[in-house]
């Protein structure tokens, strides 16, 4: 049976005062992560008197630029901004069903033929609740949500990994570098600071020759922006182990590339041998002190190459590149296993839904 969205889920427009929102309870679109990759921590909570209230099971959508697939399976109760949709699945629906029928690329799509407005494009509430789907027996609906779960539920977990790989590699770097832990807490002799130019390349990024929002045959390279993968182009003007961090806009953000991309023209590109090093000390810089902009920030090659560091000695920086890219070889290898899960669900959830796939045999 097919049915319109309408008639398995609702919009919640219930109210929840921001006296009772914190951090990790506010969701807003610009801590929902693009390609239904979840959410991060908020950078700010509302100051407002009441947002959106949400409840554990409700399936939270990213309504600006619907191409950038922002949704999320709420864990908890809490509070949302207008720009995020609120739906609650209705009696005898399945939640975890509805997630997917939305997490669904054709959901996305649909979304964006009948946005409204060009430079930032929205969702339109009312079309949005046309949108035909199917709807098998509530039985067929728990397996198919629990199947596809699986696969989230490991990108998940080697996500949970990964974040636990960087803390490990950041509290080392602490006790070699700042603390000095296993040199008496005091720093070698034989250190000294100096300038990044002199264990890093830097280089600005280009505007690219073609950009679009999906991934072609033709255009499947990714461009990379400010904080996060923007688009795709043709070609690439990176493909080597680099760090990119914003030039223009946006910057603190630290990106690890280690395939084809294109760095944008918002971008510095960072180039070295103590790759691993570098990477913990961009994280460490206080950009705000570098800003030269006015209307907004701007970050220039030549004062990043004067950034003051330390510089072990090269024994000590090659023992910790080999300790730390033992680490992050894994993280890599999680990270890609990641990737291949999700176009994995990306191609099932459809054929689940749609029933061309049968799961009345499967038990849970």
């Amino acid at each position: 049976m097919k049915t319109k969205l309408k008639n398995i889920c609702d919009f919640v427009k219930d109210k929840i005062s921001v006296s009772k929102i914190i951090a990790d309870n506010y969701i807003s679109t610009e801590n929902m992560i693009p390609d239904k990759c979840g959410i991060t921590s908020p950078s700010s909570v509302p100051t407002g008197i009441k947002v959106t209230a949400y409840r554990k099971n409700d399936v939270l959508v990213s309504n600006i630029r619907p191409y950038f697939k922002k949704i999320w399976f709420a864990e908890n109760d809490g509070g949302c901004s207008n720009d995020v949709l609120v739906f609650r699945a209705k009696s005898g629906i399945s939640p975890d069903f509805l997630y997917y029928i939305l997490a669904n690329d054709r959901f996305f799509d649909y979304a964006m033929k009948t946005s409204k407005g060009t430079k930032m494009p929205r969702g339109d509430k009312k079309a949005i609740m046309e949108y035909i789907v199917p709807v098998p027996d509530y039985e067929t609906q728990k397996k198919t949500g629990y199947l596809l779960s699986l696969l989230d539920r490991k990108i998940e977990l080697n996500n949970k990994i990964n974040k636990n790989l960087e803390q490990q590699a950041q509290s080392i770097f602490k006790s070699w570098f700042v603390d000095f832990e296993p040199f008496g807490y005091v720093m070698p002799k034989d250190w000294r600071m100096g300038v990044l130019s002199e264990i890093a390349e830097i280089q600005s990024g280009k505007r690219p020759p073609l950009k679009q929002t999906e991934k072609t045959e033709t255009a499947n390279i990714q461009i990379v922006g400010a904080t996060s993968v923007m688009g795709f182009t043709n070609n690439y003007n990176h493909n080597e182990k680099i760090l990119i961090i914003g030039r223009v806009g946006t910057h603190g953000v630290v990106q690890r590339f280690n395939c084809p991309c294109w760095a944008s023209d918002n971008t510095l590109v960072i180039k070295t041998n103590y790759y691993e090093y570098v990477y913990q000390l961009l994280k460490q810089i206080d950009y705000n002190i570098l800003n030269r902009g006015s209307t907004q920030p701007l970050i220039t090659q030549g004062d990043m190459n004067k950034v003051n560091i330390l510089i072990p000695n090269l024994q000590i920086l090659i023992k910790y590149e080999n300790i730390i890219t033992t680490l992050m070889n894994q993280y890599e290898n999680n990270k890609k296993e990641n990737q291949c899960l999700s176009v994995l669900r990306d191609v099932l959830i459809p054929k689940l839904i749609n029933g061309e796939i049968d799961v009345s045999e499967i038990k849970i």
